[in-house]
């Protein structure tokens, strides 16, 4: 019977078995609850809620708190007589396991490694993008309050709150994918939620060239860039894959570097030993102890870098960036939300203005060209693809303008029948002014990477 856990989180005893037996899975296939399995849902867990200390559980490790809770699920399921086939039974269990300990009806979706993005519309609806199209789930929440309790245990989790006083946050889950989260009375219809999502195995350049994103001969020059310690400036849009070619382009760093990066919600994945990660922090609930950017920016000149990452400039820390960048932090790599390398440069030119500081525009402008050596611009297409589309080098000032030659380029030759984005990333012929800088430091960067008319380059 169930006296036995009545408030206690199980006895050692109890413990101790299940340990040496292993965490049991339910074998079956994650799908939504019909309205028989979500009626049981809710009443086995109420049931649960009152006859188990959560507490105690929450001090056990994962596997084991999930093994208590299936097996005292599983009991309470055959206590009622629950009119349930086995399956189905399995389902239920496994849907109370996750929404005692997990992300509730959102963990089937997490465990779908194809999903690259959860958007929580509300308690009702959710779209996921798989394979770079959207699509609508039959995943929901009871109510706004479920949905919140989801939402408040998301950013509790690294130390951050959510309510109507501060009714927007970034946050990050364990796995380190991002979440972004805003509630009434700032959205409408109801809480809403967006997880961007990394994938488990971290992608390589060889993964990149594989699938199409860029050709071998970008591979081998953005190879090169790095390793030289050029500043590089990556730009795209949302959910272009920015941050995915950032933690591609720092695996080129050696090893016996020091490396800081600075980010709003902790993202990159870099794989050197010497990495210290700095992460902003928002005010507190008296709107103190706030944590920006370009504080971060300015203390980890301090550290003693010998390259500084910025996972996305936004603001005012572009002008810190560039002091960083214009001061002895060769090989620093940043992002930041722009539709070409050129306008890129122009919102640089803007964040810089909101750090209070005026600067002649000729002086700002040469500052950004001594300061960022490439441009690299990559693109979503409507065929769902996330591809490299321009490489550009950043030569100087003529007159007032910053001069930049495009060095690779992706060409479009229209859709076939399945709709995928036809063309081919190809050299434009100009050779970069940096290859006798590359060839001085050792690194040895073939001249016939940029010849237009070179054969054997992966196309799409």
């Amino acid at each position: 019977m169930l006296s036995p856990f009545k408030k206690v989180a199980i006895n050692g005893e109890c413990q101790r078995r299940e340990s040496e037996q292993g965490p049991k899975t339910a074998d079956f296939e994650a799908r939504a609850l019909t309205t028989l399995e979500h009626d049981w849902k809710r009443k086995i867990h109420e049931r649960l809620l009152e006859v188990l200390d959560l507490s105690l559980i929450h001090t056990m490790s994962n596997e084991m708190a999930r093994a208590q809770i299936r097996k005292i699920s599983g009991e309470l399921l055959s206590e009622a007589s629950a009119p349930l086939s086995a399956p189905q039974r399995a389902q239920v269990v496994q849907s109370i396991e996750d929404e005692v300990l997990g992300l509730g009806p959102l963990e089937r979706l997490l465990a779908d490694s194809t999903i690259s993005d959860i958007l929580v519309n509300g308690p009702r609806q959710v779209y996921v993008e798989q394979h770079g199209k959207l699509r609508l789930t039959d995943v929901h929440f009871h109510d706004d309050r479920h949905l919140l309790n989801i939402i408040d245990r998301v950013v509790s989790a690294v130390g951050r709150r959510i309510d109507e006083s501060s009714p927007m946050v970034d946050a990050r889950l364990a796995d380190g994918s991002r979440v972004n989260v805003i509630i009434p009375p700032l959205a409408i219809d109801g809480p809403t939620m967006s997880i961007r999502r990394f994938g488990v195995d971290r992608l390589s350049i060889e993964s990149l060239v594989e699938i199409g994103s860029v050709t071998r001969e970008v591979a081998d020059l953005l190879t090169a860039v790095v390793k030289a310690r050029m500043n590089v400036l990556v730009s795209g849009g949302t959910g272009a894959g920015k941050t995915t070619l950032l933690n591609v382009l720092s695996g080129f760093i050696p090893h016996d570097e020091r490396i800081v990066t600075i980010e709003d919600s902790a993202e990159l994945q870099l794989q050197q030993p010497h990495v210290v990660r700095l992460e902003t922090r928002p005010a507190n609930i008296e709107d103190k102890g706030e944590v920006t950017a370009r504080d971060l920016v300015r203390n980890s000149l301090r550290m003693r870098p010998e390259r500084v990452i910025v996972g996305e400039v936004r603001g005012a820390e572009a002008l810190d960036m560039l002091q960083a960048m214009n001061t002895g932090h060769d090989g620093s790599l940043t992002t930041i939300h722009a539709n070409t390398p050129r306008d890129a440069l122009s919102r640089i030119e803007n964040m810089v203005s909101m750090s209070g500081v005026s600067f002649p525009i000729r002086t700002l402008r040469a500052q950004i060209a001594s300061a960022i050596n490439v441009v690299v611009q990559v693109a979503r297409h409507e065929d769902g693809k996330r591809r490299l589309v321009s490489v550009q080098e950043i030569n100087g000032m003529e007159g007032d303008i910053i001069t930049m030659s495009e060095l690779f380029a992706f060409t479009r030759r229209g859709k076939d029948e399945d709709g995928n984005v036809l063309g081919e990333l190809k050299a434009t012929g100009i050779i970069p002014s940096f290859h006798k800088a590359l060839t001085a430091k050792g690194i040895n960067l073939p001249i016939e990477i940029f010849d237009p008319a070179r054969e054997g380059r992966s196309k799409s």
